[in-house]
C-alpha cells in the first residue's frame, strides 16, 4: 500500500508541475495542425503521440500525465484522419475538411512529418519517441524508417497492414527500422501485427495481454481492464531504453 500511494503522489506532482498548452502550427501542405502540450522540462525526451481512426489527440488525455510522471514531455497531435474522443473534437480533421483534402489514414502523413519537424525545430528536442495507435501505429513505421536518425524508438499499439505507401507494406517498411521497437493489442489481434514485429530487425519487445485487451491506446485508460498491466510493459519498456544511455 505504502508504494501504490508513494507512485499516485509522484504522478500528481509531476503532473501538477507539468506545463499544458494547445498549439497550432502548419503540415506540410499548410493544413493547421492542433496538438496538445504536455511539457515538464525542455530537457527531458518528448514522445508523440498519434492517435487512432476515427479519434483526437483526446485519446491521450489521461496517458499524457502519467507519462510526464515517468519523466516525459509529450506532445499529442490531431491527425487529419480522425473525428472525436473524450469530448476532444478533431481540428486538424476538420481544417483538411473545409481546405477540401483528403482524410484517409495515409493522407495523415504530412502531419506526423510536421509535428517530428515541430518537435525538432521548435522544441529543440534531443531525444524522440513515436508512439501510434491503430493506423497511426503503422504509420510509425514509416515515419521511424525514413527518419532512423531522429526517432530513438517506437511504440506501436495494435499496428496491422492497414495500407501500403508507395507500393511498400508496413512489413517491408518495419525491417528497415534501425530503433527499438514496442508493439501491443488486443489479445485476439495478434495475428494482424505478428508479420511486422517479425521484419523488425533489431531490439524488438511486444506484450499480449491474457485477458481480451483493447485495440489501440485506450488499453492505457484507467477505466479499461488490464491497464495496470499494459502500463507496466510500457514502463519497463522506455526504462529500458533509457538504462542503456
Amino acid at each position: 500500500m505504502k508504494n501504490i500511494i508513494i507512485i499516485v503522489f509522484s504522478i500528481f506532482v509531476m503532473s501538477t508541475f507539468a506545463q499544458t498548452e494547445t498549439i497550432k502550427f502548419p503540415s506540410e501542405d499548410g493544413i493547421e495542425i492542433t496538438a496538445d502540450l504536455y511539457k515538464i522540462d525542455a530537457d527531458a525526451p518528448w514522445i508523440i503521440l498519434h492517435h487512432q481512426a476515427g479519434f483526437s489527440r483526446g485519446e491521450y488525455r489521461s496517458i499524457a500525465p502519467k507519462l510526464n510522471a515517468l519523466g516525459f514531455n509529450c506532445i499529442a497531435t490531431d491527425q487529419r484522419s480522425g473525428k472525436e474522443v473524450n469530448g476532444v473534437i478533431n481540428q486538424t480533421h476538420l481544417a483538411a475538411e473545409k481546405q477540401g483534402k483528403e482524410t484517409k489514414y495515409v493522407n495523415a502523413i504530412p502531419d506526423l512529418k510536421a509535428t517530428l519537424e515541430y518537435v525538432k525545430s521548435e522544441l529543440k528536442a534531443q531525444d524522440i519517441i513515436i508512439w501510434g495507435s491503430s493506423y497511426s501505429s503503422a504509420l510509425t513505421f514509416y515515419m521511424a524508417s525514413q527518419y532512423p536518425e531522429d526517432i530513438k524508438a517506437v511504440l506501436a499499439f495494435s499496428p496491422g497492414e492497414y495500407f501500403e505507401i508507395s507500393g511498400e507494406t508496413i512489413s517491408s517498411l518495419a525491417a528497415q527500422v534501425k530503433c527499438p521497437v514496442f508493439i501491443t493489442s488486443a489479445k485476439n489481434e495478434e495475428e494482424y501485427w505478428r508479420v511486422i514485429y517479425n521484419a523488425v530487425p533489431g531490439e524488438k519487445y511486444f506484450y499480449l495481454p491474457q485477458e481480451e485487451g483493447f485495440h489501440g491506446s485506450r488499453a492505457l485508460w484507467p477505466e479499461k481492464e488490464g491497464h495496470e498491466m499494459a502500463w507496466k510493459e510500457v514502463e519497463e519498456y522506455l526504462e529500458s531504453i533509457y538504462n542503456k544511455k
